[in-house]
């Protein structure tokens, strides 16, 4: 059920709410005639693509088809749902949230998010504090500058560290008033198993604050000193922290991901610093944690692109490859970086610079290359290691397309020292066991997709337009072409809906264009971003769709009458004047072109 209250406020917010000021915010834009162009930040080009209608209240860029109102706009940017973006736009313009009734439970849960939240934040104050002012913190000081991290480095990140006692933590949250079972449910505080109270859960370790996609402070990464054990100590799970669902680092490197069109994952806090501290932003590490499922949903919603780039030993090959398979089957372009002479991403980044790294990173391989080369690596001498090498390689073959296919097909042969027909013999035996089929090609796979274009489409924009700037239009166009019979379905459904709606006493704005289903949406954003259309373009474009309708009623009763004289039925004669009556009106179109 629809809540009036909370329409008004959206229609409050759309009201006073100017996308071209929301969408400079973020984009460089340039005027042209009544729109704005610039270069989109949803995918990498050099050649601006993006435009804003001001008038009309969307945007729409031309490559990768995003579009949509401010609302969407902020939404896409800043990774946040459609509400959040609403909400969030309100804040800018100081519109209050209308209140909102929730069942008690319901409540009580967002309070507690809310106070896990509010009580994290304040312990990163606390280590923060106790690193940099305190002489709890020296020997946190002195591992930082062994692993080169500089002083801008820990303010930027917020890093600090837990004194090596039992409650330093604990104590001073008592004293200030904060529960303890709260400090509990944080993961901040372990519960004595013996006399009540509890004691801190970090302790003598530096300490890495780890934020939400939104940036609020939910959990925290351990790293202990003088060899103590576990290395890494993250927070527990709790209602705010879930190390599945979370990579260290997305809340500052989003953006750079999708401006890059690429997500570089690294295993450890370390590595990514290291990099964003040498100027490559668009780095993320899992906390601690194999990549899951969770993760690449993460990353895929922002980039097509993910490059692995796990440390070289037998452990980080081997979370490659468990990586690797949570990445498995979805429409991304994958790669795994190989980092030379054993170095971890830390101490390359280091070594190196950024530079050198971002080059590296050019060098990342395809899947298929890493499973080959991890195969090889690890085969063992005779023919058994040869046979149980190549099995390991045909569900690999057997998932791409038929042109790499036979491009690593030739390689596994070379690499495995066997001959190529029995490779292919092998495979094509693998695959009528019911091995996997053919995968798409990776560059089928990139968001930025060809939409239909041909003339009747693009005949069709031309109606929209005309009938978008000049409704009195669509009584012509439809009785021109039936709605019913539109020789574009799309096109046809979209002039029907804003004939129903003008007759209901609607506007065409920017509310009837966020109310259409998806494919129609976007097909409205993009044919009012064009630009150049006359009335000649509109009458030829009239013309157009009419022929294509006239031909497919043609073929229509043709079919029809020819069915009714097979079955002998006299109604073919009236099929037969139909036809000819659209093969006149056919000849006579022709005639006037």
């Amino acid at each position: 059920m629809r809540d009036p209250r909370m329409e008004a406020f959206v229609q409050q917010v759309r009201a006073q709410t100017d996308i071209l000021a929301v969408v400079q915010g973020y984009v460089p834009l340039k005027r042209k005639g009544g729109r704005y162009w610039g270069c989109c930040p949803f995918h990498n080009e050099k050649t601006a693509s993006f435009s804003v209608v001001p008038a009309d209240g969307f945007f729409y860029c031309f490559g990768c088809h995003a579009g949509g109102d401010a609302f969407k706009f902020i939404s896409l940017i800043e990774h946040i749902t459609w509400f959040e973006a609403v909400k969030r736009q309100a804040e800018q313009l100081g519109i209050p949230l209308p209140a909102e009734k929730r069942d008690p439970r319901e409540e009580a849960r967002l309070r507690e998010l809310d106070d896990l939240r509010k009580v994290n934040a304040l312990a990163r104050d606390f280590f923060h504090n106790c690193l940099t002012m305190t002489h709890y913190g020296a020997a946190g000081r002195a591992y930082l500058a062994g692993r080169g991290i500089t002083e801008a480095a820990i303010e930027r990140c917020g890093i600090g560290f837990a004194p090596d006692a039992w409650a330093k933590l604990s104590d001073a949250f008592r004293k200030r008033g904060i529960p303890e079972h709260l400090l509990v449910t944080a993961g901040l505080a372990v519960k004595r198993e013996r006399g009540g109270g509890v004691y801190d859960r970090f302790r003598n370790r530096v300490i890495i604050p780890i934020a939400d996609e939104r940036g609020r402070i939910v959990g925290f990464g351990g790293r202990a000193l003088e060899g103590a054990m576990p290395k890494y100590l993250n927070t527990a799970e709790t209602p705010v922290f879930n190390k599945r669902k979370l990579l260290y680092g997305l809340d500052r490197a989003h953006r750079a991901i999708a401006s890059e069109g690429c997500a570089i994952v690294v295993e450890g806090y370390m590595d990514a610093i290291a990099a964003w501290e040498a100027g490559v932003a668009n780095v993320v590490a899992t906390l601690g944690t194999s990549f899951t499922e969770g993760h690449a949903a993460l990353l895929l919603r922002r980039a097509p692109r993910i490059v692995f780039c796990y440390d070289s030993d037998a452990a980080g090959q081997e979370a490659t490859l468990r990586a690797l398979a949570a990445v498995r089957g979805r429409a991304a372009e994958v790669r795994v970086l190989l980092l030379p002479d054993g170095k971890d991403p830390d101490e390359y980044v280091r070594t190196h610079g950024a530079e050198a790294f971002r080059a590296l990173v050019a060098t990342a391989v395809p899947v298929p290359a890493f499973r080959l080369r991890h195969v090889r690596t690890h085969m063992a001498d005779g023919v058994e290691g040869q046979n149980a090498a190549l099995q390991a390689m045909l569900p690999v073959l057997a998932e791409l397309d038929a042109v790499a296919r036979g491009a690593y097909v030739r390689q596994t042969a070379a690499e495995l020292f066997l001959d190529e027909g029995v490779v292919a013999d092998a495979l094509r035996k693998f695959l009528q066991r019911g091995g996997a089929e053919p995968a798409a090609p990776a560059d089928l796979q990139r968001p930025v997709l060809r939409q239909a274009d041909d003339a009747v489409r693009r005949a069709g924009r031309e109606l929209l337009a005309a009938a978008w700037h000049t409704p009195d239009l669509l009584t012509e166009i439809l009785s021109f072409i039936p709605r019913t019979d539109f020789p574009d379905e799309l096109i046809g459904g979209i002039l029907g809906a804003m004939a129903e709606h003008l007759q209901a006493g609607g506007a065409l704005d920017a509310d009837f264009i966020a109310e259409q289903p998806t494919a129609a949406r976007d097909e409205l954003m993009r044919t009012l971003a064009e630009e150049g259309r006359t009335d000649a373009s509109y009458r030829g474009a009239l013309a157009t769709l009419r022929r294509a309708y006239l031909t497919a009623a043609l073929a229509r009763h043709t079919r029809r009458a020819e069915a009714m004289m097979q079955e002998g039925k006299a109604a073919y004669i009236d099929e037969l004047n139909e036809v000819k009556k659209i093969q006149d009106e056919i000849s006579r179109e022709n005639l006037n072109e």
